[in-house]
């Protein structure tokens, strides 16, 4: 029963975090055509900090401290700062549902350091699962149509390697850690990082914000970035914790369908019949691929051990202070 309940629980926030990432790029591209990529950033950031900052000193003493405070600031610059300043000038160039279904190679490129770095084991099945997402995706995506397309593409995809980085990283350094307390620590790295290539661009530039942002602008740049970068990341760090690293980025097929439902409402944009055919696909291989390996709970259990001791079963290359 405890087993079905993390697994379940597990499912659901790194859901979430797939939902909250897809309806975020979306939002994000309509804030887009008023606010500058870099500044973007900033206020999203900012808007991230305000929203967790709260809520972790309302929890400070149920939060245990940081031990590797280097590290988690270190992966807050690569991820979101870099990453998703790289992916929103990107996005300036295509499309928000084309962004979002590039982010569908993350998985596979998940799925490939985990089996290099963290020695997880990958099953028949779960290689399977993610060729078919890969169909999935070839399915959904259009040709490119132009050399600015292919900018933002490349940018994007580059975005997508960083954020894969940062996954086997947090799965390797910070299983232990406070989610909450990580996240909050990144963003704020983050938002320094931000803030600084911000007045850099401002100086160099001479330019400063547009001065007639709308309500609307604003207002979807506050919430992309609750989205994006608060609820989303608290998600699934919550989510690794208890999963491994290349089944937790089997879950991040789901962006895709988070995001073409929400382009299709908020932008207007439509599936077609073949795209359709694709997002089941997309559907189907998640779930394959996430009954295809074991909860730690699960291989602690049958291997009579800790939940850590699985997880260094899991992660045997995890350098513990």
């Amino acid at each position: 029963m405890l087993t079905n309940l993390r697994r379940h629980r597990s499912a659901y926030v790194l859901t979430g975090a797939a939902a909250s990432w897809g309806l975020a790029t979306v939002i994000a591209k309509s804030a887009l055509t008023e606010i500058p990529p870099v500044a973007l950033l900033a206020i999203q950031l900012g808007a991230s900090v305000l929203l967790i900052t709260p809520v972790l000193l309302a929890r400070q003493r149920q939060e245990p401290r940081t031990r590797r405070l280097g590290r988690v600031i270190g992966l807050g610059i690569l991820n979101p700062a870099i990453s998703y300043a790289l992916g929103l000038v990107g996005l300036v160039y295509i499309t928000a549902s084309e962004a979002v279904l590039l982010w569908a190679t993350e998985p596979i490129m998940i799925m490939i350091l985990a089996a290099v770095t963290l020695r997880e084991k990958v099953t028949k099945t779960q290689v399977v699962a993610a060729g078919a997402a890969a169909i999935g995706v070839a399915l959904i995506v259009s040709a490119p149509d132009g050399t600015s397309h292919l900018i933002g593409i490349g940018l994007t995809l580059v975005a997508v390697s960083a954020c894969a980085v940062y996954t086997i990283l947090s799965r390797k350094w910070m299983v232990e850690e406070s989610s909450l307390r990580v996240v909050a620590i990144q963003q704020i790295a983050a938002l320094g990082f931000a803030v600084t290539i911000l007045g850099a661009v401002i100086v160099s530039t001479g330019t400063l914000m547009p001065a007639n942002i709308s309500t609307r602008s604003w207002g979807s740049a506050v919430i992309s970035g609750c989205l994006y970068y608060g609820i989303a990341f608290w998600l699934y760090l919550t989510g690794l914790k208890e999963t491994p690293a290349s089944v937790a980025g089997q879950y991040l097929n789901l962006i895709p369908l988070f995001g073409i439902a929400a382009g299709s409402v908020l932008l207007g944009e439509q599936l077609g019949a073949r795209q359709w055919v694709g997002a089941i696909v997309l559907v189907l291989a998640v779930s394959v691929a996430v009954r295809s390996i074991p909860t730690l709970k699960e291989l602690a259990d049958s291997a009579g051990t800790t939940p850590g001791s699985a997880r260094r079963q899991i992660d045997p290359v995890t350098d513990e202070p």
